[in-house]
This record gives structure tokens, sequence and C-alpha cells, in this order.
């Protein structure tokens, strides 16, 4: 089954304090290694999955989202429970009103199989040094719009 074609998936945070729905993803899937990733999420990079505003809906823990704002402005959302990660935005405005905003969630959350893959590696200039990457993915210097490396 295609992904287009499933009506619904969902996640929550680790602790189930909030809980999300997606009504359908979008194609891109990306890793991405950029050095703020890599430490809100303690890992070599994060996988986000992408989904319309429109598409993307809490449905409980609201309340327990918490904003974390870096140095260049991006805001990553995080459960104030647990620490769970679950969202990446450009900036605390991101077009919230906008149903074609692009929400990145943190695709380690979904508790439901997707169809899906990550199809690029994105900010390789800032990829930790011990981490050797054996597929064939794109994979570019910083953003999907940058070098190729």
């Amino acid at each position: 089954m295609s992904s287009k074609n499933k009506s619904s998936y969902s996640g929550e945070c680790l602790c189930g304090s909030v809980k999300y729905s997606v009504d359908y993803l979008e194609p891109n899937m990306g890793n991405c290694h950029c050095k703020m990733c890599r430490k809100f999420h303690g890992a070599a990079y994060a996988t986000y999955a992408q989904a319309k505003r429109e598409n993307f809906h809490w449905l409980s823990g609201e309340d327990s989202i918490q904003n974390y704002i870096g140095e260049n402005g991006t805001v990553r959302k995080f459960c104030k429970q647990c620490g769970s990660s679950l969202i990446f935005q450009d900036d605390l405005d991101d077009n919230q009103d906008d149903p074609d905003t692009i929400v990145h969630f943190a695709a380690g959350t979904l508790d439901t199989d997707i169809d899906i893959k990550p199809n690029v590696h994105i900010y390789m200039e800032s990829k930790a040094n011990w981490l050797k990457l054996e597929d064939n993915l794109p994979k570019f210097e910083m953003g999907r719009n940058s070098k190729l490396i």
C-alpha cells in the first residue's frame, strides 16, 4: 500500500503525553546531520518525515510541548515531560496559518509503519566524523538545494 493511500498515521512522545496524527505524508524524508539536530536527538543524525500543516494534527498534550529556539532562529519542539524530540521548524512563526506549510516531524516518534524511506542526507558539512555512511542517498553540503558532495 502506498503512503498516499493510507488514511492516517499516528505517533507520540516517549511518555505518551503528546500524541499526533498525520493524514498524508509528503514524499521527502531526510537525514539531517547538522550539529543542532545531532545534539537535539542525541544521535549521529535526525530523520524527519514531512506533512503539510493541514495534514498534521495534535491529538493531545499540546500543553506539554516546549520550544527551544536555536541561535539561528530555528525552533525545535519537544515534550517537556520526557524530552522526546518532536518537531523542527524554520522559525517561531513558521507560517502557522498556512495549511501548505510543511511540518518536519521526528520520524522515530511514529507508531505506525510507513512506506517511505529517507531520500537524502543534508548538512553533511556537520556530519559526525565517526559516522560511515554506506548508502547511495544524495549527500548535500547543507540543505537540499545546496552543493552535492
